[in-house]
């Protein structure tokens, strides 16, 4: 049975940031996914493994220094000293303990080889005739068997983590609360179970290297906006006691700028302040901060009409699974540090140290503090978890009322996408697949996505685009055949949207520690869960990358996301609602934070026009598209000479029904 354990040990860790190996580059009418059967084998078999009383048993906890509790400093040497005292069980001889310190992003891993190297861990008890034997088992990952007799209730097992003179170095992340899990196979089996109150340190953030400036992207005249200030450090994390002052100037469109914002220490690096534009045009403000910090504000534009743009990332993992930081912490960055509208954690179903789904207990937590951030009007949060599927591919499943359980992938009952879907029917509940061309595993898009369930995907995050082979910023291990866009030409009618898919605690800034992030860009008048559930219906969306590009665009009137009734003379039908706007032609805007180099327009398919925009950050045209058929679709990708990128959803051109009359998009 030891088998399972270090089977599924060396999957969890590795395989879900390795992904696949590229596919031959040949298009294929059934893509090779390479669905990973035997890893949801071996996640049943753990589960259905029976666990000896022993298993689990005892506490540990990590020795302090004096009153204060153990801290360790971002990609920083430390010292840590766990201790473990046996359970009423004890230990049998041949037994073992496991030291996993995190298992994601950069801690050292525990050895007993190399006193000298990182990561050098001294392993001792004083039970005597004992004896203990220390391995590495995998990254991260110490296993220590106990030889010569039984450990006894009581007796203790010390381990001294960064013994030698070069530490053990910290995550590259900071979190409230990163555990040492320590896991304990009793009897020897093979079989082991973590402690589930297992230590934890807090991991400070290093030197202040960022400023932050982030504005809404639309607001009209006499209307009071919120602006966050944020320093952060190099990967973005936040927290920092810093003191100074941030001075403000640049285009405010009327609003009055105080002479300077003051942070203290207490503000831990971020303030938000109320601003009033009380003219039309677009606000760019600039600032410098604490330590010559610089930073240049997103583009907020100010109108008597268009659209009202939110921001949101509808997908992050805290360490409820596998990710950083404790859902409050999430909770907080998104709101405080990077400014976002909407919000949602989704940690997976069956994938973290301790399984969502086998945990009541956190779910409950989860769901409480989802409701205590939810504020309609300022910050809006979206009930999810991660349908974690090895075969089919993972979807996120976001809940915008308060029925909402955890259905486990790996539960026979729901390891099916048709059978997610019958179960969640008749809920105000939707569904995203992620990462759908590659990464960790592609979508099986041979399954159509429920049309009532699934209105959108998401096109971009950490793992790069999964729109096309040509597009920039591609997907890791992509499967040729299985794009976004190979979806459109299936037929499915899909918006699209961004979300970081955040790992490393920062919803909505995921771009500052990955060459990619990854945001939703909502159109909706009402910032509460019924308009963004409406848009999201409507695919009234568009992605991002990272950057708030601001993106206006239309088609013969229709808004993006819409169905267009076309006739057999290959006209639109009807003005979608904005007058003035002719048939058959496509108006986009682009105010962008960065130099924009150009915008692709693709049809059903091929990219059809590519518009230069001289280097500027504003660029806008209108193109004229003849013979339109039912049946093709057209979007719009904008890029940024930096990297930054945008989609619009695509327009579905539909037959027109008898007389020509244009009809609402589902």
């Amino acid at each position: 049975m030891r088998f399972f354990v270090f089977l599924f040990l060396f999957l969890f860790v590795f395989l879900l940031f390795l992904g696949c190996q590229s596919a031959e580059q040949q298009p294929s009418p059934t893509p090779d996914r390479r669905p990973r059967h035997e890893m949801v084998e071996s996640l049943r078999a753990d589960l259905a493994a029976e666990r000896h009383p022993s298993d689990g048993g005892g506490r540990a906890w990590i020795e302090a220094d004096g009153d204060a509790p153990p801290t360790a400093t971002v990609s920083s040497p430390g010292r840590w000293v766990i201790h473990y005292e046996a359970g009423p069980e004890g230990i049998a001889e041949g037994g073992m303990i496991f030291l996993q310190v995190s298992p994601f992003w950069g801690w050292s891993t525990p050895q007993t080889d190399y006193p000298a190297e990182s990561g050098y861990t001294e392993v001792t008890t004083t039970a005597e005739g004992v004896a203990l034997e220390a391995a590495t088992l995998d990254r991260q990952l110490l296993g220590i068997t106990l030889g010569g007799r039984a450990l006894a209730a009581g007796e203790r097992v010390r381990m001294v983590y960064g013994a030698g003179p070069a530490g053990a170095v910290a995550d590259r992340f900071a979190e409230r609360d990163s555990r040492f899990w320590i896991a304990v196979d009793g009897d020897g089996d093979g079989i082991r179970q973590v402690l589930a109150d297992s230590p934890g340190v807090a991991v400070l953030p290093g030197p202040p290297a960022r400023l932050l400036l982030i504005l809404p992207s639309t607001a009209r005249p006499g209307e009071s906006v919120r602006l966050t200030i944020a320093v952060v450090d190099g990967l973005g994390n936040a927290g920092i006691p810093i003191a100074g002052e941030v001075r403000l100037h640049g285009e405010a469109a009327g609003a009055v700028l105080p002479e300077l914002i003051r942070l203290e220490p207490a503000d831990r690096g971020h303030k938000t302040i109320e601003l009033m534009p009380t003219e039309t045009g677009t606000v760019r403000l600039e600032a410098t901060g604490p330590e010559g910090l610089e930073a240049e504000s997103n583009p907020l534009q100010v109108t008597t009409g268009g659209s009202r743009i939110l921001w949101g990332d509808l997908q992050n993992h805290s360490n409820f699974s596998d990710g950083t930081g404790t859902p409050e912490d999430l909770f907080l960055y998104a709101r405080d540090v990077a400014g976002l509208d909407v919000v949602a954690i989704t940690d997976h179903d069956h994938w973290g140290m301790l399984p969502l789904a086998q945990h009541p207990e956190m779910w409950a937590e989860f769901c409480e503090l989802n409701d205590r951030f939810h504020e309609p009007g300022r910050f809006v949060t979206i009930l999810g978890w991660e349908w974690t599927n090895w075969i089919y591919g993972h979807r996120h499943v976001l809940h915008f009322d308060d029925d909402a359980e955890v259905l486990d992938s790996i539960d026979p009952r729901y390891e099916h996408p048709n059978q997610l879907w019958e179960a969640l029917r008749g809920k105000k509940v939707f569904t995203i697949a992620h990462h759908s061309a590659g990464g960790p595993i592609g979508t099986d898009w041979s399954i159509p996505p429920d049309p009532e369930l699934e209105p959108v995907t998401e096109i971009v995050s950490v793992h790069g685009s999964s729109e096309a082979m040509d597009s920039p910023s591609l997907i890791y291990s992509p499967v040729p055949g299985n794009f976004v866009r190979d979806a459109l030409d299936r037929g499915y009618r899909l918006g699209f949207l961004g979300s970081s898919d955040g790992h490393d605690g920062h919803p909505g800034l995921g771009q500052l520690a990955s060459p990619s992030g990854g945001l939703a860009a909502i159109l909706s008048e009402e910032l509460t869960r019924e308009g963004i559930y409406e848009a999201l219906r409507a695919r009234h969306v568009y992605a991002t990358n990272g950057p708030r590009i601001l993106l206006r665009t239309c088609f013969g009137g229709y808004r993006l996301g819409a169905e267009i009734p076309v006739g057999a003379d290959g006209t639109t039908a009807g003005n979608g609602g904005v007058p003035g706007i002719p048939p058959n032609t496509l108006v986009v805007q682009a105010i962008a934070p960065g130099v924009l180099s150009h915008v692709d327009v693709i049809r059903s398919g091929e990219v059809v026009q590519t518009v230069l925009c001289n280097d500027e950050r504003d660029c806008s045209f209108a193109l004229e598209l003849a013979e339109i058929r039912a049946g093709e679709y057209l979007y719009v990708r904008v890029a940024q000479r930096d990297g930054g990128l945008a989609w619009t959803s695509p327009f579905f051109f539909v037959a027109s029904p008898e007389g020509g009359e244009a009809h609402r998009p589902r």
